[in-house]
């Protein structure tokens, strides 16, 4: 990545413009705005030779400076972790995670996770998601198992997060819900943010959100639970199961969201992920099985009480 500095003068025409938001329009193939955020908010970028306020608006004939600091240190280790590699080349790498596997450290934890495993294997991930996420460019949680895919270059991460935001890409899972799903095919479109009433779990609320969509197609149903198709519209933390919740229908085994026993994990299961490749513009989509326990009770509960398919 290169390191500056880079220098700009501001003309009339930007006058008024944020200052990350003129950066990213100066350098849009180079730095994501939120990675430009960051650098304002480290005092990486000067203003006239001095740290600006966080929300800078520039001015005509301001200069700026911007220099990209040292990377810090990782706290990270490689591990020698198993994990099951669906596709890779030079850019990326598709992992089939496993649901007991976190996908990438935090304080206080910073092993045995995904990107441990992957700093193992391949050495180089991109460094756009910082140092506790290389490579990270979208997650989904322990207790969720399936697809995702891995940048190892920053150009790859910043084409594959630019999809991301831009909600082309391709992502289904199959869940197992509580009760009997009413309609073949609905949609949810409720925002999500974090709960008020309690702050480590996420709920649908119409104050401090953001938007979420949700939809979904019955697979089958049974006399007391229902198997879910479900394609996700946004990327919200905890979304699918946020969603499910809301409307009556928690996924089994997800204690979090309402829903004890018969599975000690959430029945979620990641099963499709497409995307334009990076570099050769084409569009890749890739599969995932439903994972043994999963399956093992969507079986059990078909025995046990079939009702028949939608």
């Amino acid at each position: 990545m290169e390191k500056g500095p880079f220098r700009f003068k501001i003309e009339e025409a930007d006058a008024g413009k944020r200052l990350d938001k003129f950066l990213a329009e100066k350098m849009p193939e180079t730095f994501s705005r939120s990675f430009l955020q960051k650098l304002v908010a480290l005092g990486s970028v000067l203003v006239n030779g001095e740290i600006p306020k966080k929300h800078h608006k520039v001015n005509a004939g301001e200069s700026i400076e911007m220099r990209i600091p040292e990377p810090a240190e990782s706290p990270l280790r490689p591990e020698k972790i198993p994990i099951k590699i669906v596709y890779e080349d030079e850019q990326i790498i598709v992992v089939d995670k496993g649901a007991d596997m976190v996908v990438h450290p935090a304080p206080g934890n910073y092993s045995g996770t995904l990107v441990n495993a992957l700093l193992w294997h391949c050495k180089n991930l991109s460094g756009i998601g910082g140092v506790l996420k290389p490579g990270i460019v979208h997650r989904i949680d322990k207790g969720t198992s399936g697809l995702l895919v891995v940048a190892k270059t920053d150009a790859a991460h910043k084409s594959l997060a630019k999809q991301f935001k831009a909600k082309t890409t391709t992502r289904v899972y199959v869940a197992l819900v509580k009760g009997v799903v009413q309609f073949d095919n609905g949609i949810v479109e409720l925002p999500i943010g974090r709960s008020n009433r309690d702050r480590k779990k996420m709920a649908v609320n119409f104050a401090s959100s953001k938007e979420a969509v949700t939809k979904y197609k019955v697979l089958e149903r049974f006399r007391e639970h229902t198997l879910l198709e479900l394609v996700l519209g946004t990327g919200r933390t905890h979304q699918i199961r946020v969603h499910m919740e809301y409307i009556g229908h928690p996924l089994v085994g997800d204690e979090k969201y309402g829903s004890r026993g018969l599975l000690d994990r959430p029945a979620l299961h990641a099963k499709t992920l497409g995307f334009i490749h990076p570099v050769t513009k084409k569009y890749m989509e890739f599969t995932s099985k439903v994972p043994a326990d999963m399956k093992e009770l969507i079986d059990k509960v078909r025995g046990q009480e079939a009702k028949g398919k939608a």
